[in-house]
């Protein structure tokens, strides 16, 4: 038996595939005899207000953690992404039900939710650790916005398609100035990401390192670069950009920035807890999501 008793519940919203199957799992955790928190929004789009009274709560994502020592979220990385955001000070380990496209970051599928779900309230799964991004803009030495990222801290143009002007520092150590569409700071989370879109190269879940990767550099000797994750990384936007760069944590949440603005990096304290079930496996899961080749014999 596990230690996981009352179980909080993200769905994915307006998606009814997604409700679908967050319906036969409340149905399969009273099954079980496990109590459930509903995230409010998730309520608020569950049709069946039947199960809504079951729940032992209806509370905010922000302090869902609080009341749950399990969050299952049903849906793609993005619901995962803004989940492990919000829940990452609270400790509440994440385990995720596949209702998105890619699903790297969601386990389970819909067909084995009883199953795969089973086995993880009986005590058969395997935790894995993550970190996450802090992200914090400055505007004459004060700070005017601030955000974390699970997969990645990017800088672009917004709006504008138009080459941005910046320079790359590291740990206090100027690196490079640059001309290019802008910059991806990753986690090794996030490598398979946009990261892996821009050209950079995946990081195993375990490493401790962050990818940097310039989009579409002026300069084609630019390549990406992997630092220590304790590293802190500065990016000054140039003074004589004729736009106003933005910066995006996990390509939801939008800061604008301002010529000779800084941008500070480094990585969150808290680390997040995921859930996998216990076959889980980071290359087949490259293999089976990336298209990748399988045995030569096969």
């Amino acid at each position: 038996m596990s230690e996981f008793t009352t179980i909080g519940l993200i769905v994915r919203r307006n998606s009814d595939r997604a409700l679908y199957s967050l319906k036969r799992l409340i149905r399969f955790l009273q099954s079980r005899g496990r109590a459930f928190v509903l995230e409010q929004e998730t309520a608020e789009h569950l049709p069946d207000q039947e199960l809504v009274k079951d729940a032992t709560h209806t509370v905010s994502l922000e302090v869902l953690g609080a009341h749950c020592d399990l969050v299952i979220v049903v849906g793609g990385d993005g619901s995962m992404l803004s989940g492990a955001r919000a829940l990452v000070e609270s400790g509440v380990p994440l385990l995720g039900v596949n209702r998105g496209r890619l699903g790297f970051l969601t386990d389970i599928t819909p067909e084995d939710i009883e199953e795969k779900v089973g086995e993880v309230l009986a005590g058969e799964y395997v935790e894995e650790q993550r970190f996450l991004l802090d992200m914090s803009v400055y505007h004459r030495g004060q700070l005017v916005s601030a955000g974390d990222a699970l997969n990645d801290v990017v800088l672009h143009p917004g709006e504008f398609i138009r080459m941005l002007e910046f320079e790359l520092y590291v740990d206090g150590h100027f690196v490079t100035s640059q001309r290019s569409d802008g910059m991806i700071v990753s986690t090794p989370t996030g490598s398979t990401a946009y990261a892996l879109s821009g050209g950079g190269p995946i990081l195993h879940p375990r490493l401790d390192a962050i990818g940097l990767v310039p989009m579409n550099p002026h300069t084609l000797s630019s390549r990406p670069m992997v630092v220590p994750g304790d590293s802190e990384i500065k990016i000054l936007v140039g003074e004589h950009n004729n736009t106003n760069p933005q910066v995006t944590c996990d390509g939801q949440i939008h800061f604008m920035t301002h010529p000779g603005d800084e941008v500070l990096i480094r990585k969150k304290p808290q680390l997040l807890k995921l859930i996998h079930p216990v076959n889980h496996n980071f290359y087949e899961r490259c293999r089976s999501k990336l298209g990748w080749g399988g045995h030569l014999l096969d």
